[in-house]
């Protein structure tokens, strides 16, 4: 018989909102430790444990193992405040999120080894060209090299992709679950922003991943997949690739937001240097910032709509088309394009006291600068992909 782990709150609904509050909640701390995560190049091990305390990570977690089984749309309500506390801890939340969600359609057995503590952090990356696995008795055979696996020191497993070469057919996309003492992680994680996400490089050379550990993507577009004979909710029926920007734009909003915020604090006290006039008169320093603002609206907006769209439909169980998979995906990085825009936007409104480092502006301008450099937030790259779609050219992303 399955494990069954009992509810941390009465229904899914109840236990959502309470998530919700705590990430609410845990803003202000977030704040404090930002510069320790910045420093140290990883989470602090307290806000770890407030992760895992809390349970944020069991948002979107099946019901079964007692994970909260929310709404498409909660990744917005709990990845904005998080992010506006810090961006590093949204960064690698959203990793944790989007994992258990992504694993609610493994076998489940292998549900039940990963959530044996239900409160486990799965951290990955999904580039499966560098990988290469071949199948051997009883499983695969992983071998390869990934960048930008956020949070992955903490985690207790990791998610790698990689491609399967097979004789008689073209090389297969597949999805391996392997616990993180079983990768090597690289100490590469030397960036301009986003420090304390910890994202280094993983390898693995030819470990042993069991079968039922295993997933092809073919699983992960939506319809049938081995974990549906436990999780029929209508939030595991859209395909992974199209939803898994919102978490990403969610965070950038996020992000935005507390910069935005930090600006305003700042201007009601400023002067311009030269003519020591108060720069919050200018009429162009106005104008662009209710631009901010209602770019900021547009753009949560826009991601909510989405949320509660695919809801929809997937509660009705219809299948998105193609044009409509590449179109949602669009949307997410529009989105996280207008929050991108906006935080130029208030750079270029600081003005020169944004180039000292210690400025909480400037902190969270790279932090921006490197999140909006994620693939799913590539404006070029998803806007292309629905450009394709619109003209009834067929899709080049192979995993949308």
């Amino acid at each position: 018989m399955p494990i069954i782990y009992p509810q941390d709150f009465k229904g899914r609904r109840v236990q959502s909102q309470a998530l919700i509050s705590s990430a609410r909640s845990l803003i202000a701390t977030l704040k404090e430790r930002s510069e320790e995560a910045e420093r140290n190049r990883c989470l602090p091990d307290e806000t770890c444990q407030d992760l895992r305390r809390l349970g944020l990570a069991r948002l979107l977690q099946p019901e079964h193992f007692g994970g909260a089984e929310g709404s498409l749309e909660n990744f917005v309500d709990v990845m904005i405040p998080i992010a506006s506390g810090c961006p590093s801890t949204a960064w690698c939340l959203a990793q944790y999120i989007f994992h258990n969600y992504m694993i609610a359609r493994w076998p489940v057995q292998a549900q039940e080894e990963v959530w044996s503590d239900p409160n486990s952090l799965v951290s990955g990356i999904l580039i499966p060209r560098l990988g290469k696995a071949r199948q051997v008795e009883s499983g695969y055979e992983l071998t390869g090299e990934w960048p930008f696996v956020s949070g992955v020191q903490p985690s207790d497993w990791c998610l790698l992709s990689g491609m399967v070469e097979q004789d008689a057919a073209p090389d297969e996309e597949r999805y391996f679950l392997v616990p993180t003492r079983s990768v090597t992680i690289l100490d590469t994680w030397h960036p301009i922003g986003l420090h304390g996400s910890g994202s280094h490089d993983v390898r693995v050379e030819k470990l042993f991943v069991r079968e039922h550990l295993t997933l092809s993507v073919k699983h992960l577009k939506g319809g049938d997949f081995p974990g549906k004979a436990i999780n029929r909710g209508a939030v595991f029926r859209p395909p992974v690739y199209m939803v898994s920007g919102i978490l990403l734009a969610a965070a950038l909003i996020g992000m935005t937001e507390a910069m935005f915020e930090s600006f305003l604090v700042q201007s009601r006290s400023r002067r311009a240097l030269m003519s020591s006039e108060e720069t919050a008169s200018y009429a162009t320093h106005q104008v662009r910032v209710a631009e901010v603002s209602s770019s900021l609206q547009a753009a949560e907006t826009l991601i909510r709509a989405d949320c509660r769209e695919i809801m929809e439909l997937s509660s009705a169980d219809y299948a998105p088309t193609p044009l409509e998979r590449s179109n949602y995906r669009c949307n997410s990085a529009y989105a996280g394009q207008l929050a991108r825009r906006s935080a130029e936007t208030v750079w270029d409104l600081i003005g020169a006291r944004g180039a000292y480092a210690n400025n909480l502006i400037a902190r969270l301008y790279r932090d921006i600068a490197v999140a909006s450099r994620h693939a799913a937030m590539n404006w070029e790259l998803n806007a292309t992909e629905h450009g394709r779609a619109r003209l009834r050219l067929p899709l080049s992303n192979p995993s949308l």
